[in-house]
């Protein structure tokens, strides 16, 4: 995974020291994701703060952090996130939430996919309507944290969530059409698992029909891995569903999402 504009170093030790300084400061990207790991967010944050003017919110933040038991670029992620947007509430300023969702840096949007993850005064169906705008985001690494940032409450509101991403599956940008199939997948990766879908993947047929043979390799990848992530617990349910699309859909498309789908039933 990596931004087109510019090719990212393979190793931490390779990252020129321009570039470290310019992702610290948030007037850049990652290009990829040993640079997205690479980043100082305590240093990104406190550079962020200060540049306009939120310096006061940065200690109350880093208590957050310290206090976590265990610190991963996803956890200071998240504690970050839902940090700036307690401070700005309780100081009345959404003026300063809203430059986040704009912002150059990749990893200050992702905190920005956080505050709308964590907004309890949100519906599930306002959480996604906010969330789209991250999901469609050009860095790879916003795409993958705006679904983390509001899948536990995609979970405890499934039957709203799969109605509403099945009209998503017909959105002309491809990353829209992924956010359905990857931000719902049973045994998603680095989350929690959706047991419903789990037990009863039939019901996710509802996303995945309208994708079965989507012209796009991003989706294509995201709905084989789907059904592969099922397979795990209902092999034929997995099977037949192939089956049925390669006789519904003879296409190419269709084809490379089936032998995704299968591999794991394949191995055994």
């Amino acid at each position: 995974m990596k931004n087109e504009q510019r090719k990212g170093a393979r190793s931490v030790k390779d990252i020129p020291k321009d570039i470290m300084k310019q992702l610290n400061k948030g007037e850049i990207e990652s290009a990829n994701l040993t640079e997205w790991l690479a980043a100082d967010q305590k240093l990104l944050l406190e550079n962020f703060l200060r540049q306009y003017n939120r310096k006061e919110y940065f200690d109350p933040i880093l208590e957050g952090i310290s206090s976590l038991k265990k610190q991963t670029v996803n956890t200071i992620n998240e504690t970050i996130g839902l940090g700036l947007f307690n401070e700005a509430l309780k100081n009345n300023d959404e003026e300063f939430l809203s430059v986040i969702p704009g912002h150059t840096s990749d990893l200050v949007r992702c905190w920005g996919t956080y505050m709308v993850g964590r907004n309890k005064a949100l519906s599930i169906k306002e959480k996604l309507n906010k969330i789209q705008p991250f999901a469609s985001d050009k860095h790879f690494g916003v795409r993958e944290i705006c679904w983390m940032a509001v899948r536990t409450e995609m979970i405890e509101n499934l039957e709203e969530v799969l109605f509403i991403l099945s009209g998503w599956t017909a959105h002309k940008d491809e990353y829209i059409r992924r956010f359905a199939s990857e931000s719902t997948r049973p045994r998603g990766v680095w989350c929690t698992h959706i047991a419903k879908l789990k037990e009863n993947p039939e019901l996710g047929l509802v996303i995945l029909e309208p994708m079965k043979s989507d012209m796009s390799k991003y989706v294509r990848d995201s709905v084989g891995n789907w059904l592969n992530d099922a397979s795990k617990s209902s092999p034929e349910f997995v099977f037949k569903t192939c089956e049925r699309w390669l006789q519904e859909s003879p296409a190419k498309e269709t084809e490379y999402i089936v032998k995704k789908a299968l591999r794991t039933i394949q191995k055994k």
